[in-house]
């Protein structure tokens, strides 16, 4: 029996690999580098679309047009893309890739985790591809540094690492931000969070209040950020500091700021720190930091206290009171030996809210806390919650179901959002449940 006639059969994936493996290496023999330069993208993959049909002809294989359609855009995908990835990147549905060695492949697809049927050939195979993703924003990875983060072209952020790290070969994982992010018409239609809810913190940007946006891996706070961003007026300079870079801020006058790995001598590290104090140098309106996760934390704060309200950023916290905690650990990091009592009123007299969101049993992600940090009673951060999602049970598919309340309590920054022309009618602020799941 003829490799065609075992791959149209459908007997052997292993076949169908060693052709598509073949007729790659010998597409890259063929490829002119300058010409390809100097081709518009259509126009490249149509050439190289023609190039394979002419291998695969040569190759005598009795592939059915639909496997052979299949055949050229997994080499195409192979030559200019992920490999295996690029089906998976093309599924709108999918909201991470977890990539556990080169034959096990997760994905998240409406909160629940799913086994995929996608593999890479080997380790080395799925290196070249972590390496491929990586170089193209200047960064690397390798035995000196087995750990790297990194963006994809749409936003979505990379994470891998390697051996010797990695013992059972490379890991990678995906979040994905694709080209038309969730807007807040789509998280009221999730119901993570309710209209009057939305009231408060449109109104609370508009102010330019302080606002830190608290949460687990995964629970949607750079979503978040994103979404309260848009209420940001088109007038403000705003810098964003990021690790790898993720935001997608739709004002004109924005400056993003990346941090910097060492290189391979281990020096040219810039880290979140050195922008923020950069930053401060630039005449920012309003600074963003992706996510707040060591020194920076204190410079953040400083600016914050010292005319540069309206700034944004993210921590990993499980509850507000839990993220004034890791607050006062981030600022210890910075080496300065505070006292406790300074920590906090540095904390309660720059922040004004936080945000805590989170990600439930079964998938769904909720706003759970709006909280108000009121002031200071001898050592201890006074706060309050003025709207909380309370967690029921769970479904008949397993996910979390609850109802978002309001507290009754009147937020204390009413004053400065009214100092500000912004008046929110008293009525979304009594006390009752205003959305049931």
């Amino acid at each position: 029996m003829s490799t065609g006639q075992k791959l149209a059969s459908g007997d052997s994936q292993s076949e169908y690999d060693t052709l598509k493996q073949r007729i790659h290496q010998r597409l890259i023999g063929k490829l002119d580098l300058n010409r390809i330069s100097e081709l518009e993208g259509d126009v490249l993959k149509k050439e190289i679309r023609m190039v394979v049909e002419h291998l695969c002809d040569n190759e005598n294989t009795l592939l059915n047009r639909s496997e052979r359609d299949r055949l050229v855009e997994e080499v195409l995908d192979e030559t200019f893309g992920l490999g295996p990835l690029e089906m998976l990147l093309k599924d709108p549905s999918i909201s991470d890739i977890l990539i556990n060695g080169p034959k096990n492949i997760y994905v998240e697809r409406g909160g629940k985790m799913e086994k995929t049927n996608v593999e890479f050939r080997d380790n080395d195979h799925l290196l070249q591809i972590i390496d491929r993703i990586v170089s193209k924003v200047g960064r690397r990875v390798d035995e000196t540094c087995p750990m790297v983060d990194a963006r994809l072209e749409d936003g979505s952020r990379v994470n891998a690492i390697i051996p010797p790290l990695a013992l059972d070969g490379a890991a990678m994982s995906i979040r994905r931000f694709g080209s038309n992010p969730l807007k807040l018409e789509d998280l009221l239609n999730f119901k993570a969070f309710t209209p009057e809810m939305v009231m408060l913190m449109e109104g609370a940007m508009k102010a330019r209040l302080n606002i830190i946006i608290s949460g687990g891996t995964g629970s949607g706070k750079t979503t978040l950020l994103n979404t309260l961003s848009s209420f940001i007026g088109n007038h403000d300079r705003i810098v964003t500091i990021e690790d790898a870079a993720e935001l997608q801020l739709q004002q004109d006058h924005v400056v993003r700021l990346e941090t910097r790995p060492p290189n391979i001598e281990g020096k040219g590290r810039v880290s979140a720190t050195d922008l923020v104090k950069n930053c401060l140098r630039m005449r920012p309106e309003r600074i963003i930091i992706g996510e707040c996760r060591g020194p920076e934390a204190l410079d953040m704060l400083q600016a914050m206290n010292t005319g540069h309200d309206g700034s944004l950023t993210t921590a990993h916290a499980n509850s507000p009171r839990d993220c004034i905690g890791r607050l006062e650990t981030m600022i210890l990091m910075s080496g300065f030996e505070l006292p406790l009592k300074a920590m906090r009123t540095q904390i309660s007299s720059a922040v004004h809210l936080i945000i805590q969101a989170n990600r439930l049993q079964g998938g769904p992600r909720k706003v759970t806390h709006v909280t108000e940090i009121v002031g200071m009673e001898n050592d201890v951060i006074v706060m309050q919650d003025i709207f909380r999602y309370i967690q029921d049970g769970i479904d008949e598919n397993g996910r979390a179901i609850g109802r978002f309340v309001c507290t009754g309590v009147r937020p204390k920054c009413l004053d400065q959002l009214n100092a500000a022309g912004i008046k929110l009618p008293a009525s979304i602020f009594q006390e009752r449940v205003m959305l049931v799941d």
